[in-house]
């Protein structure tokens, strides 16, 4: 297997066009490789500046997860410490976690924040949402998105080897109109729903209209951890956020 590095996007371009797996961290793919056979071609971009950005509004695909720190909203950085070991947070990848697993741990935190995309096809460069990324798996080069007044997120305890465990997670956005809003998503098996509400009452306002949202459908006890996560979450906002 022959691996490339580009250090330009027109240099990724090429290498897509040659068709050259992306690899991203490898603790995903490589078993698979090992079993299945190994590309001729593979793409990793570690060396991309595009894909290495780490900020308060943005994070790149190439960026390991050890990496993230409270430079991001709080949701972001307690979802990348949950994933996996130590060992796997230092090899694995942004856009690996969101593209190549089908855990995709990553991705409630990305909803909350109302993260866009960039992403890499051979034509070149483009901006997209979350859902596009699920749907499609297109080459991540980096999420992008607007600090949140508060955040937060919850991984359930799981056993080894059984089912993914629940994770909730939730921020709350100024609205550039003024007021605010919730929003809020839940992995519930392999499922990711998630929802919006208005933040301009009570969380028992908030509550009522998250129950109206594909939320609505999720068991009593993954309810009960929404509840006092949206609780939490508004009462953090400074107080000229209230109503």
């Amino acid at each position: 297997m022959l691996l490339r590095l580009p250090t330009s996007v027109s240099e990724a371009q090429e290498c897509l066009a040659a068709g050259a797996a992306p690899i991203g961290g490898a603790t995903l793919v490589w078993a698979t490789w090992q079993r299945d056979g190994f590309p001729e071609l593979a793409m990793s971009l570690r060396e991309l500046t595009e894909a290495n950005v780490l900020g308060a509004e943005s994070v790149g695909a190439a960026v390991v997860l050890h990496r993230i720190d409270d430079r991001v909203p709080d949701v972001l950085r307690l979802a990348a410490a949950t994933v996996g070991t130590g060992a796997v947070r230092r090899t694995a990848t942004v856009g690996g976690n969101l593209v190549g697993s089908t855990l995709r741990c990553l991705l409630p935190a990305a909803l909350v924040l109302d993260a866009r995309a960039t992403v890499l096809e051979p034509d070149g460069v483009h901006e997209t949402d979350l859902a596009e990324v699920v749907a499609k798996r297109p080459v991540l080069l980096s999420l992008h998105w607007r600090t949140p007044i508060a955040s937060a997120y919850r991984k359930l305890p799981a056993e080894a080897g059984g089912a993914p465990p629940l994770v909730v997670a939730s921020a709350l956005h100024a609205r550039d109109g003024g007021g605010e809003r919730l929003l809020v998503a839940v992995r519930d098996g392999y499922e990711v729903v998630s929802g919006v509400a208005t933040a301009t009452g009570d969380a028992g306002q908030a509550l009522e209209e998250l129950r109206r949202t594909a939320l609505g459908d999720l068991p009593a006890a993954a309810w009960e951890v929404v509840r006092p996560q949206v609780t939490g979450v508004l009462a953090d906002r400074p107080a000229e956020g209230h109503a």
